[in-house]
């Protein structure tokens, strides 16, 4: 620490925090020159923090946007942000044009936005029936709430199920990282299972023992990706025959962001079991990742409970007028998604001819791959990680932007152009590989 360094001060002395502060204090007035290898030291937790805190590790978004590690590589002219799994297509024009012009005409700057949301949960309850080929009046606004982005939705849930001590969560890992940060940050015990390393699906076996054997406190929701990300696995018959029969004080939350690419949704189940709950979102096919709107798909009383531990007036006017107006062109939005599926084919038939890689198929609009055990044949279990973040770093500076996570690489699909990059610089990148 750089305090310690600093002064001198034995390494293990105990100090009180009041006093680590002040002598924080004292060092950044001192005169330091750190090692430019050394990471820059964090400052002391202030002592009206929560200490838990001090170990979480925040969602870092777009990864790839800068690098100080190396000065002397130059930026690229192109940036194709590969990254978070938006789509690579902005709106058109002409509906931009008519949502400045609701801008211009129907908000008023100076007024708060619908606190109920009611106009949007009855497009959304509309969109929900047509798409899952329910009748209309399946569902309604009381099965519908809305939040800032899916990540308000889950914040919602967690305080109205695990807070205080209620409750922990169980996730399957890889999964997707903000349900585990979002708990923690809200002191809520997080439960981890593996997935099969061929498949990456869920150990049932594993989860029903930790449902079983977690008691103080006990598990309390259960959280699924259908399909997963990064690994773009959806749900099988077996892991949905078990979350059917977890019993009714067991919360499932089924994160369907990828739904209109995968095509299987599964919101019949809200109707038979009050104890489920699916998640949409706007930020991924209807191309309005920059308005953060997300909905929840539920029994009313759980929505109910929803309504109460959102903030309120959650969601902008803007945002919610984009949505609907989303939902009003929606055959138009969802037309690129033919075009997206025929690339993601494209580039999962290109990727799986280097034999360096091993790359899963994908139900959602992005590829899961990792280096081959051909590739890794003989050498140090650290040898992937190295060699994925070679691969990682390599794309990065020639402008193609993906995620390393999950012990692997998640590559977006993206426009033909994108798309044809990402393979230009991924072989050439495996050229450059060191020895691992």
């Amino acid at each position: 620490m750089r305090y310690i360094a600093s002064l001198h001060l034995p390494p293990l002395l105990p100090l009180p925090p009041y006093l680590l502060y002040l002598l924080y204090l004292l060092s950044s007035r001192l005169p330091i020159s750190p090692s430019p290898h050394l990471p820059h030291p964090s400052p002391p937790m202030l002592p009206f923090l929560r200490p838990d805190l001090a170990q979480l590790t925040a969602y870092t978004p777009h990864p790839g946007g800068s690098d100080d590690s190396d000065a002397n590589v130059t930026s690229p002219q192109t940036i194709d942000p590969l990254d978070t799994n938006e789509s690579p297509f902005d709106l058109p024009i002409a509906l931009k044009e008519k949502l400045a012009d609701s801008y211009l005409s129907n908000l008023a700057s100076n007024r708060y936005p619908d606190g109920e949301h009611l106009r949007l949960k009855q497009a959304i309850a509309d969109y929900v029936n047509e798409s899952a080929k329910l009748p209309v009046d399946a569902l309604t606004t009381a099965n519908i709430s809305i939040g800032n982005g899916s990540d308000e939705l889950i914040r919602s849930l967690l305080i109205a199920t695990c807070v205080g001590g209620a409750g922990s969560i169980l996730t399957a890992n890889p999964t997707f990282s903000m349900y585990a940060i979002l708990a923690r940050t809200l002191g809520v015990p997080v439960v981890s299972v593996n997935r099969s390393e061929q498949t990456f699906e869920v150990d049932l076996a594993a989860a029903q023992m930790a449902i079983e054997q977690t008691h103080q406190p006990p598990i309390r929701i259960v959280f699924m990706v259908h399909p997963n990300s990064p690994t773009g696995n959806a749900l099988t018959e077996a892991e949905l025959t078990w979350l059917r029969g977890l019993p009714e004080d067991i919360l499932v939350v089924v994160d369907e962001a990828y739904f209109e690419f995968s095509q299987r949704t599964t919101v019949e189940e809200v109707r038979q079991h009050p104890n489920w709950v699916v998640l949409h979102t706007f930020s991924k096919a209807f191309r309005l990742a920059a308005h953060r709107v997300g909905y929840a798909i539920a029994h009313p009383t759980l929505i109910g409970t929803l309504e109460k531990t959102r903030l309120p007036y959650n969601l902008p006017s803007f945002s919610q007028t984009a949505a609907l107006l989303a939902l009003r062109h929606r055959q138009e939005l969802l037309e690129t998604i033919p075009l997206l599926l025929k690339e993601r084919s494209t580039l999962l038939h290109a990727l799986r001819e280097e034999p360096t890689l091993q790359v899963w198929p994908s139900k959602a609009n992005f590829i899961y791959l990792r280096l081959s055990q051909k590739a890794l044949d003989g050498t140090a279990p650290q040898a992937q990680e190295r060699g994925l973040n070679q691969l990682f770093q390599t794309l990065k500076s020639k402008g193609t932007l993906i995620r390393q996570t999950g012990g692997g690489l998640r590559i977006t699909i993206g426009t033909p152009e994108e798309n044809q990059r990402t393979l230009t610089h991924l072989k050439q990148a495996i050229k450059t590989l060191h020895p691992l």
